[in-house]
């Protein structure tokens, strides 16, 4: 099994060289570089000098960056054991184990409530916090902050969900600080990540067409040049501002260029694992909705709905709006199916933009509310609400 080899990519973007880049450097096709960093091949033992002094790192810290996963077992819970008695001496394989701590905690999120996540994430963060802050230099230093920033914006998706999408300073202030340290570390990937997730919350908790198409673009152009991934995802939601501000044009524009983005990522993007096969379907058919375009919106929904089974509050998410494309067309039916199936999910997850969704659906049901399949579905959410 290969392991994505983060650490090697974000050094490769630290000294500002692109794949392309590296690989002339190294003289190499582009692919083998992308083959490097996605674990799929290791470069050969003559090609490592080299490649260490271009990322000006030593052949230990190469080695470290090479071998794709961090310590596990005993191994990493000793190094982390050893940083917790003597701060001042945190190391590399110490990092990497709060790295798989974070990124297990993270892993969890489309899966379970974002309020069962909140005591673990603060915990990690106060953490990486506390070492952060500490005396460490270098590479790890710079690993440190990397970490900081990512769990920042986790602290920030998590506090927006938990609210049901209402908590918007403190997500927003979680946010800016993951952008600050991108910025100290000149990650531009992970500046427009801070930024994109921003968006989020003047598009869908504040309403803000305006202020979120002008944060998902320059998220997009941030990202530009160092994640094809995180540029397209920032102009899908761009794409979407321009659907909620009725422009139909500009959004079919903008989808277009998400989707020439989407189709340059590959496994030597550091933000890859962000946006799936699903993606481009689940933010057209919003952009759809929004445009009154209800049976392209559904047919798109549909489809994408079908490709979220593992991803619970993404297809809540997806599930709500294909619930209100359909009330819109009447098929009152199929709406509440649909509806059926997010609460299924919400009762799982309870995401805070699916909840949004599926009352806000609900409310659109009022005038068949006699009908006794539109009752047992008010029934199924007022349920959901007492849980809540």
């Amino acid at each position: 099994m290969a392991y994505h080899r983060n650490g090697l990519a974000g050094r490769r973007r630290t000294m500002g060289l692109t794949q392309e880049a590296l690989a002339e450097h190294m003289q190499v096709d582009r692919s083998t570089i992308a083959r490097w960093e996605s674990g799929r091949t290791a470069p050969q033992p003559w090609m490592r000098p080299r490649l260490a002094r271009l990322l000006r790192v030593n052949a230990e810290e190469l080695n470290v960056l090479l071998t794709g996963r961090p310590p596990s077992g005993t191994q990493g819970q000793d190094a982390l054991d050893h940083a917790l008695s003597h701060p001042e001496r945190i190391d590399l394989p110490a990092v990497a184990t709060l790295r798989t701590r974070f990124d297990d905690c993270a892993a969890r999120y489309d899966r379970v409530p974002s309020a069962g996540l909140i005591a673990e994430a603060a915990a990690q963060l106060n953490r990486i916090d506390q070492f952060a802050s500490g005396t460490a230099r270098g590479r790890v230093q710079r690993e440190l902050h990397a970490l900081h920033a990512d769990a920042c914006t986790l602290m920030g998706q998590l506090v927006w969900d938990a609210s049901q999408r209402r908590d918007h300073t403190t997500a927003k202030s979680y946010y800016e600080r993951s952008a600050l340290l991108a910025r100290y570390l000149r990650d531009t990937t992970l500046e427009a990540h801070a930024l994109l997730r921003t968006c989020y919350v003047a598009l869908y908790g504040a309403h803000d067409a305006q202020s979120g198409l002008a944060l998902a673009q320059r998220a997009a152009d941030i990202a530009a040049r160092t994640s094809p991934a995180l540029s397209g995802l920032a102009l899908l939601h761009a794409a979407e501002a321009h659907a909620m501000l009725r422009s139909a044009r500009d959004c079919e524009r903008v989808l277009a260029s998400a989707e020439r983005q989407l189709d340059h990522v590959d496994l030597g993007d550091a933000a890859a694992d962000l946006v799936s096969p699903a993606q481009f379907g689940r933010l057209a058919g919003s952009c759809y909705l929004s445009l009154g375009d209800n049976q392209r919106a559904e047919r798109l929904l549909a489809g994408t709905a079908e490709k979220l089974r593992d991803r619970r509050k993404s297809r809540a998410i997806v599930l709500g709006n294909l619930t209100l494309a359909r009330i819109r067309q009447r098929d009152v039916e199929a709406g509440v199916a649909s509806l059926t199936e997010a609460i299924v999910e919400l009762e799982a997850t309870r995401g805070g933009g699916g909840m949004n969704l599926v009352f806000g659906a609900a409310r659109e049901l009022r005038p068949w509310r006699q009908e006794p399949l539109v009752a047992e579905v008010h029934d199924r959410l007022l349920g959901l609400m007492t849980a809540a």
